[in-house]
């Protein structure tokens, strides 16, 4: 139920278009959200830790935070902070919030997000948002890669 959760969820929150992978079909992917906490170059990839996260709205949300209406009618329940790694392709999609507008976003490389989680800016974007969660679609044959990274908006 969960899992359906966040998929329903992923499709309703992307802040840009359909995401390009190799392997579409739906039992080949996962998507998660959660905090990027690194990102570091490994041989010919990158390397991600990452810390999962629930996104949560409508009814679980009301449950998990004690409240009705919901502020901001989404809650985010991260309880662990237990931190995965996964190997992310050098070619991934990744796409940051900027400023310029309710929805506005910019597209980057996985270098260029390695460098931001580190509290560098190499473009000096506009970033909206530097600390919010991202959406992180990963598909499931070996090694696992990460193939997109959508940053989500958080009022």
């Amino acid at each position: 139920m969960k899992f359906s959760l966040i998929i329903v969820l992923f499709g309703a929150v992307l802040v840009s278009g359909a995401l390009a992978s190799s392997s579409s079909a739906p039992g080949n992917q996962q998507v998660l959200y959660g905090h990027v906490k690194s990102v570091t170059r490994v041989g010919n990839r990158f390397e991600l830790r990452f810390d999962p996260a629930w996104w949560l709205t409508g009814v679980a949300a009301e449950h998990a935070c004690g409240c009705k209406p919901v502020p901001n009618d989404s809650v985010v329940i991260d309880e662990t902070h237990r931190l995965l790694t996964f190997a992310v392709r050098k070619d991934a999609r990744v796409t940051v919030l900027v400023r310029g507008g309710k929805a506005s976003t910019a597209t980057i490389s996985v270098a260029e997000l390695a460098q931001i989680v580190r509290g560098k800016n190499p473009q000096h974007r506009q970033l909206l948002e530097p600390r919010a969660g991202f959406w992180i679609r990963v598909l499931q044959t070996y090694p696992s890669p990460v193939v997109a990274l959508d940053q989500q908006y958080q009022p």
